[in-house]
């Protein structure tokens, strides 16, 4: 099962991804959690570019590209391999963002966006997306307020361009709301666990169940 956890900055992604993966490898699963752009050392080297702030003369048409090159090495290096050994995967963030920053952030064509995108997944989607819903300026404040958290390069872009991030991403989730599972992410952090965890409970494939079980009867066999 592939997962992707999406939303405006701020919205404690890092640490919901963190507490489900404890909750899953709980409970018997074998769990990957990966981040965007990263994941790998190529993807990280792009990652160290695209957000520097000191690069603020990078276009956007280059800055389309370079997420997405560092997710077509994601996708062949490690989500796609993992799928394939049966693991459920966590990604903080995917092809969503750049529909929403590049996309309704920057104002870039969809249309050629989503074949980039699909070019670079080569047509992997995620199963379930989580939508960690924040009020923009809330969302910066609070990570403003963060200590030793990674400040980047977009998040110094004016609060309009984010406005038009949350106002994409709610047209994402419009358009295929059976994939996405949005939640208030001002709630306690506790409060926002159980619910992605009941979400994620709800949705998961029975396949992944047998595979978990016939896993553990190996484990115990003599």
């Amino acid at each position: 099962m592939f997962i992707t956890f999406e939303g405006p900055e701020g919205g404690g992604k890092t640490t919901q991804i963190q507490l489900l993966q404890e909750t899953l490898v709980r409970q018997g699963y074998a769990v990957l959690a990966t981040r965007e752009p990263g994941g790998t050392q190529i993807g990280n080297a792009i990652r160290t570019v695209l957000l520097d702030a000191a690069n603020s003369a990078m276009s956007e048409r280059a800055e389309a590209l370079l997420f997405n090159a560092a997710r077509a090495q994601l996708v062949d290096e490690v989500i796609r391999p993992a799928l394939e050994r049966g693991q459920i995967v966590l990604c903080d963030r995917y092809a969503d963002s750049t529909l929403a920053y590049q996309g309704y952030g920057r104002e870039l064509d969809l249309d050629k966006l989503k074949a980039l995108i699909h070019f670079a997944t080569a047509g992997l989607q995620p199963d379930l997306t989580i939508y960690l819903a924040v009020d923009p300026a809330t969302g910066i404040e609070r990570k403003r307020q963060l200590a030793g958290v990674e400040w980047n390069r977009l998040e110094e872009e004016d609060l309009a361009f984010h406005q038009r991030v949350t106002a994409g991403f709610q047209q994402l989730i419009n358009a295929a709301p059976e994939r996405w599972l949005a939640v208030d992410a001002t709630r306690p952090i506790q409060e926002v666990h159980r619910m992605i965890r009941a979400g994620v409970m709800q949705r998961m494939p029975q396949q992944t169940f047998l595979a978990r079980t016939d896993m553990q009867q190996r484990e115990q066999m003599p």
